[in-house]
């Protein structure tokens, strides 16, 4: 099926006339009259045809017959290697993680680690966690407090800063 309104459906459509498009846009007619003999004009009205046809043609089948790349973007796949280096940085980060863990598990009471857990990972607050364990909020706060101070030195000796 043919675009109606392109160049070659007007042309071919006005008898009496060559129709062209400009560059502005504007569809120019070239009647019999513009021409010498009605020779002359048949001659030109034939070409116009078949240039117009054949040029619908190829435009036609340029369309027809490609896969536009903006329909079929698929998002880049990671490469071997970017998955390799994942999968290492992801192991060297959870022994790196468990390493700190274990390291803070030592260095805090039970109590604390289990208090400084439910507070900080679990946003619990102090008066939360002092009715779970039926104990006053000071004392929860004290532990909080003690708890923080031994993993300020944990970090301070191991060379962390907070930065």
């Amino acid at each position: 099926m043919y675009d109606r309104k392109s160049d070659y459906a007007l042309n071919k459509q006005d008898r009496d006339a060559i129709v062209c498009g400009s560059v502005t846009g504007v569809h120019i007619r070239l009647t019999r009259s513009d021409f010498a003999s009605e020779e002359e004009f048949q001659k030109w009205k034939a070409w116009s045809d078949r240039d117009y046809h054949t040029t619908e043609k190829a435009g036609r089948a340029y369309h027809d017959n490609r896969l536009p790349l903006e329909d079929w973007a698929v998002p880049s796949a990671p490469s071997v290697e970017e998955l390799l280096l994942d999968a290492t940085n992801t192991t060297e980060q959870d022994e790196v993680r468990d390493a700190l863990v274990l390291r803070i598990r030592t260095s805090l009471t039970e109590k604390q680690f289990r208090r400084l857990s439910l507070y900080y990972l679990e946003g619990r607050s102090e008066h939360e966690i002092a009715k779970m364990e039926g104990v006053g909020q000071r004392r929860i706060s004290t532990s909080l407090t003690r708890g923080r101070k031994n993993l300020a030195k944990i970090f301070e000796k191991s060379g962390w800063n907070r930065g």
